[in-house]
Order: structure tokens, then C-alpha cells, then sequence
């Protein structure tokens, strides 16, 4: 059975990758034996209420969309307390009794408590990138989670397919903002921090005019 593992079962040079054996058997598992198993996993997993969903790997628009985000927040942050992180960073919250896990895009956490090793609780502001496969998830079910997150300021969807960012803000009650022109400003008043949509989506073809 799987809540029998043990954590030492995740070293390296095991054979043994409980990512594999949840998704074949759909077994709950503990978040520490997510945690570890993510350790030793060639493929990133998300984590919802004890079960592990596999993440599709992304396009070259998307990489290039999520790549100028994490530049520009990197430079305009460098030197200052809040600190981005890019899509490699999990971010835990807590869905009523349920742990979650997921793997944000972009992410930029102020609050220097907030430091365990392998994710974050309390970002200010959280960035994803629309994909066909991933969109209704972050439209509807992740925005709900993300709401309940009592740090959280701003949350903005960027779309891979055109030139069509959302974004989602506490102050105005989660009311969403629609930017589709290249020239118009991306403006986190939080973090000081704005850019153009013609920055996002450079080098994907969609930004034009």
C-alpha cells in the first residue's frame, strides 16, 4: 500500500517513483509523500486533495510568454524584498480540509517568512498562460482556490493563442480587466510594477499593431 512507504523510499536510486504507481492506481497519497516523490520525478504533478495529476509539457509560445514575465519581474525586483519565482516553484494552499499543490507560471511572494524549501503560501501576485489544455482549470477552478489565498492581490491570465491578457484584482472584488492591445499597460500597483503587452507576448508573433 502506498501510505506504508516510507520517505527514504524516494532516493535517487530507487526504482520506485510513487508518481507512477498513483497514476496508474489513483490511491491517495499524504502531501510528503507528494513533496518526495516530486524530489526524484522527471515530470512535474500537481496535487489535489491526495491524488497527483501528471502536467503537460508546455509550447514554445507559451516557454517564450513565461520567460519574458520572470525577466521583466526579475529585473524590476532585483535588489528588493518581494522575489518572483518562475514555474518551478510550487505554491501550497489549503481548499477547505484539502491540501493543494500547484505549479503557478509566474508567482512574486513579499513576505520574507514565507521561505520552506520546495513551495510558497502567501504570493501577492500569481501569473498563468492559457493553454487549451489548461484553460478552463485556470479560469474557473484555480481562480476560486487562488482566491481564497489572504496575500493574494492580483491574478492574471495571459493567453497563448493571442493578444489577450485577464487579470483579476481584490481590490475591485475580483472583477475581471480585459487588455488585448499591444500598446496598452499591464500596471501591478502593488509591486510598483507595470508592462506592455507588446513585452509579454515578444518574439511570439502576436503582439502586432
Amino acid at each position: 500500500m502506498l501510505e506504508n512507504l516510507e520517505i527514504d523510499d524516494f532516493s535517487v536510486g530507487s526504482n520506485l517513483l510513487i508518481m507512477s504507481a498513483v497514476l496508474s492506481t489513483r490511491e491517495l497519497i499524504t502531501s510528503e509523500e507528494y513533496l518526495a516523490g516530486e524530489l526524484v520525478s522527471e515530470e512535474r504533478h500537481e496535487f489535489i486533495a491526495g491524488v497527483v495529476h501528471a502536467m503537460a509539457g508546455a509550447s514554445a509560445v507559451h516557454n517564450t510568454i513565461t520567460h519574458n514575465l520572470g525577466g521583466a519581474l526579475y529585473n524590476h525586483l532585483r535588489g528588493k524584498t518581494c522575489q518572483p519565482f518562475g514555474s518551478d516553484m510550487k505554491l501550497r494552499l489549503n481548499c477547505g480540509a484539502d491540501t493543494v499543490f500547484y505549479y503557478p507560471d509566474a508567482m512574486v511572494v513579499c513576505d520574507p517568512t514565507d521561505d520552506a524549501a520546495y513551495y510558497r503560501e502567501r504570493p501577492i501576485l500569481i501569473i498563468e498562460v492559457l493553454s487549451p489544455e489548461t484553460a478552463r482549470v485556470d479560469q474557473r477552478e484555480k481562480l476560486l482556490a487562488y482566491r481564497t489565498l489572504p496575500a493574494l492581490e492580483v491574478y492574471v491570465l495571459v493567453d497563448q493563442s493571442q493578444c489577450r491578457v485577464t487579470c483579476y484584482r481584490r481590490s475591485t472584488g475580483w472583477a475581471p480587466e480585459f487588455f488585448s492591445d499591444a500598446d496598452e499597460m499591464l500596471v501591478i500597483p502593488a509591486l510598483g510594477w507595470s508592462i506592455p503587452l507588446r513585452d509579454i507576448y515578444e518574439r511570439t508573433g502576436l503582439a502586432v499593431g
